[in-house]
């Protein structure tokens, strides 16, 4: 299919071809007919995209901030990879369309397969042919609303949100200032309310159309004539509302607030524009000033937009999803008119001529619809999915085979998911890797398949998971997905027959762990390696080398200062993801057990009320005893990870793999600081393609790895009982 896509990096704008998207559970894919552009967010990206490095993080100081915080923790080498790795991406455009039901992904029973639906979302209501959108962010389009006026459905839920925070009632006097697309929507919204309406914007041409949908007078924001309507209106009070719906680097919009506001009034910003807010104009008549985030209840929050969960109208009454609903009545029963503001309807292949033309002024609109071509009569209607069918039939305990392989033949790999993490920290290491072939990668999502291809030459790009497990060309698999995937996605390929990597953790129950090695026992393929990178890290391994033997029980104090996430990271999704330490947990007690050579016999764990802090005690079958204090509530600026190793009258420090010491009969300490943090996952990554193509041990030995997992699970299961753990030794 095709779908925009912009390079931050470049500003390049084209029309990419990419994997359909797959129909997952709780949603559905959407053939889309029309798609709207928004003038004014949409262009904003575009100019952003065209600007200098210098201009971007200008533009961007939030970003920069986040990037400087990572250089701190992360060092500067891995920092600018992920950087420029995110910039030199294809990043979508659009987030408001209509289009027709294509498939019905599980759990999804308010729509069926040809309905005409309007979409939302900057992830999910693209400009593309395809697009998967979940159960809160569509809705059913009403019998005769004409799809091309439908596709106004989100940007109308921006404006009515919008509208709806500013409370108006019968018979006040609002005044809009900016009367592009949203400007233009919220005064016949407001009018349709039974308020009059004001509006200001500098172009004669939006004026004029803003009077024609109701508003009882328009005009230059800098003439005499806005504040002569305004006062005509009101007789002198000022008006009830102000709705900032312009864009820009002024400030003349929040002052014009304040000018023609009344006392108390309310002023509510809707669009991106200056606001440095002039104290005493405000304060003098005590302005209520309000933000409109965006379609309403919902937005951000993943648990409504992704999971569909909803809020209960008794306590939430107008959610995303009931907005765009609204906007989409109102549109069919003729309260409000869309069809004046389309200036343009363009073929969606024409798309970057289109962008450019308005870029460039040279086509001067208000609204720009994308026209779709209808799917060929003989297109199959499903799409492929990375829905999870049943488990393989049994193979009687037979040992997978692997796929044939010549001698000298590289090593043919696969990725299920292309994230931040495989991205920036495992496929720079493999692409430019001599006897490896990027053969597949597999993501949920079109586009960041397409982005992986582009940037590290995988032969294929796909939403299909089976095809690749089928496919006998592919050595290896590797899972780098969202956690609560993992265990599942290693199973099937190690049926499949495939050697697999997958990063930590390998499960997040013990059901899940279960499940896993029951896949090699009835494949007999034990080819597994889990991403605990640390142990392969160089300088952790010349410590290690330095300290030397022990001859008697060791103490381990290990201090993780992870810090706090930001707000919206899937991570801080428990109910589906586990908790943030059974995810990544593992990193640091692999780190213990491989450091005093033998898994854990035991667990315990305590934890603040009201925190995710966790003190946790490892104990060994020689004694030795590893603490690991996992913080998130330490200073950002300290180091993330830093280790002490006791034994035999020796100490080995490491602080944060940029340095390490060995105290002893002789002093060692690392001569130089890297280059670069290497915690490891070069050295890894090498270990496992050489066992992959020799055919050799895994790096790390299965049981090895089991008990690393188990004894990540069975922290909860120490906090819950407030006792420690016995862990039963793999066999």
């Amino acid at each position: 299919m095709k779908q925009v896509v912009q390079n931050y990096k470049s500003g390049e704008l084209s029309v990419l071809d990419v994997p359909v998207p797959g129909c997952k559970p709780g949603g559905v894919l959407v053939r889309s007919a029309f798609s709207l552009i928004s003038t004014g967010t949409e262009l904003m990206k575009v100019s952003e995209a065209g600007m200098s490095m210098v201009g971007k993080a200008r533009s961007r100081p939030d970003q920069v901030a986040k990037v400087m915080q990572s250089v701190a923790v992360n060092g500067l080498p891995a920092t600018y990879r992920k950087v420029m790795g995110k910039l030199d991406s294809y990043t979508p455009l659009g987030y408001s369309l209509c289009g027709v039901v294509e498939q019905v992904g599980a759990g999804i029973d308010d729509v069926k397969v040809g309905d005409l639906v309007a979409c939302a979302g900057n992830e999910h209501a693209l400009h593309a042919e395809l697009n998967w959108v979940p159960r809160n962010l569509y809705t059913p389009v009403p019998d005769g609303l004409a799809p091309q006026h439908a596709a106004f459905g989100t940007v109308g839920s921006i404006a009515l949100q919008g509208v709806r925070q500013g409370e108006p009632q019968l018979g006040e006097v609002a005044l809009v200032i900016g009367l592009g697309l949203i400007g233009q929507l919220v005064v016949q919204l407001l009018t349709a309310a039974g308020v009059r309406v004001v509006g200001a914007d500098p172009d004669p041409a939006r004026c004029e159309l803003a009077e024609r949908l109701g508003a009882a007078a328009c005009g230059d924001p800098g003439s005499s004539a806005v504040e002569a309507a305004v006062a005509e209106l009101t007789g002198g009070h000022g008006v009830d509302q102000v709705f900032l719906a312009a864009g820009g680097g002024s400030n003349q919009p929040v002052e014009l607030a304040a000018k023609l506001a009344r006392d108390r009034g309310r002023v509510v910003d809707i669009g991106k524009c200056r606001l440095d807010l002039p104290w005493n104009a405000y304060y003098e008549k005590e302005l209520d000033v309000r933000f409109s985030r965006s379609y309403g209840p919902g937005r951000y929050d993943p648990e409504y937009e992704l999971e569909g969960r909803d809020y209960p109208i008794g306590y939430v009454r107008w959610t995303e999803r009931r907005n765009l609903a609204c906007f989409l009545d109102l549109l069919a029963r003729g309260r409000v008119d869309v069809e004046p503001l389309v200036s343009h309807v363009a073929d969606f292949d024409d798309a970057v001529e289109t962008y450019r033309r308005l870029k460039d002024g040279e086509l001067k609109a208000v609204a720009v619809l994308f026209r779709y071509p209808e799917a060929p009569a003989d297109e199959a209607p499903q799409a492929p999915s990375i829905a999870l069918p049943a488990v393989p039939a049994a193979r009687n305990g037979a040992r997978a085979s692997a796929p044939a392989r010549s001698a000298g033949a590289p090593v043919r790999l696969a990725f299920v998911g292309a994230g931040n993490y495989a991205t920036s920290m495992l496929l720079p290491h493999l692409a430019q890797r001599e006897g490896v072939t990027l053969s597949t990668v597999v993501t949920t999502t079109a586009l960041s398949a397409a982005n992986a291809q582009r940037k590290f030459g995988f032969a294929q790009a796909t939403t299909d998971l089976d095809a690749v497990l089928g496919d006998p060309s592919v050595d290896a698999v590797f899972v780098v997905t969202r956690h609560s995937s993992h265990a599942d996605l290693t199973r099937r390929a190690l049926l499949a027959g495939k050697a697999v990597f997958v990063e930590k953790p390998l499960a997040l129950g013990e059901d899940e762990l279960a499940g896993v090695l029951a896949a090699v026992e009835e494949s007999g393929n034990d080819r597994l390696q889990v991403g605990f990178n640390r142990r392969f890290a160089p300088l952790l391994r010349e410590a290690r080398k330095r300290f030397g033997a022990r001859t008697g029980p060791a103490s381990l104090r290990y201090l993780v200062n992870a810090g706090r996430l930001q707000q919206g990271s899937w991570y801080l999704q428990q109910g589906a993801e586990g908790s943030r330490f059974a995810g990544e947990g593992g990193h640091f007690i692999d780190t213990a057990s491989w450091l005093l050579e033998a898994d854990p016999v035991s667990v315990y764990a305590v934890a603040p009320a009201g925190n995710e802090d966790l003190q946790v005690v490892l104990r060994y079958p020689d004694g030795s005893t590893a603490t690991l204090a996992y913080v998130t509530t330490g200073a950002p600026g300290f180091p993330k990870e830093t280790l002490d190793l006791v034994a035999d009258g020796k100490v080995l420090k490491l602080d944060d793999f940029v340095r390490a010491s060995v105290y002893g009969r002789k002093r060692w300490v690392s001569s130089r600081l890297p280059k670069a943090r290497d915690k490891g996952q070069s050295n890894e990554l090498a270990a496992f393609v050489k066992a992959v193509r020799t055919g050799g041990p895994m790096p790390v030995p299965l049981e090895s790895l089991v008990a690393t997992t188990a004894a990540t699970l069975a922290v909860q299961s120490a906090l819950a009982g407030g006792a420690p753990v016995t862990l039963a030794r793999a066999r």
